[in-house]
């Protein structure tokens, strides 16, 4: 499973691979509860989640009670962002509630730590082009 953290004042993002013992500290949670990041190498720092996907690629919808997949008929939002004004399509989405089919969180830091969050995660390097 794969933990993705923003920070929203610097526009990056962390993603922090969490091992089998970790999975269970978000099953039963649901997007906008609050966690400590000190499980998850961050120190100090309080994550509030806000979605994610299962192991098919299926998007969290927090307007969409339990854990359930469902067929919605979407407008916007996660899930679907329409090409024109006005255009909806049925789409498949997941709950709101984290089981251990989600191959992916994503959270955001509600509140920061004392040390900066580049040097508490080690960012994966990038391939050099040729």
């Amino acid at each position: 499973m794969k933990l993705v953290v923003s920070d929203k004042k610097t526009g990056k993002s962390y993603p922090i691979e969490v091992s089998d013992d970790k999975k269970s500290l978000f099953i039963g949670r649901k997007i906008g509860d609050k966690l400590p990041g000190d499980d998850f190498g961050l120190f100090g720092y309080t994550l509030q989640l806000t979605g994610g996907s299962d192991i098919s690629g299926i998007p969290m919808r927090p307007d969409l009670a339990g854990s359930r997949k469902a067929k919605l008929l979407l407008s916007g939002g996660a899930g679907f962002h329409p090409a024109r004004k006005g255009a909806r399509r049925k789409k498949m989405v997941r709950g709101s509630y984290y089981t251990a089919d989600n191959a992916q969180v994503n959270a955001i830091i509600f509140e920061y730590g004392k040390q900066a969050p580049d040097e508490l995660v080690k960012l994966p390097e990038k391939a050099e082009k040729k």
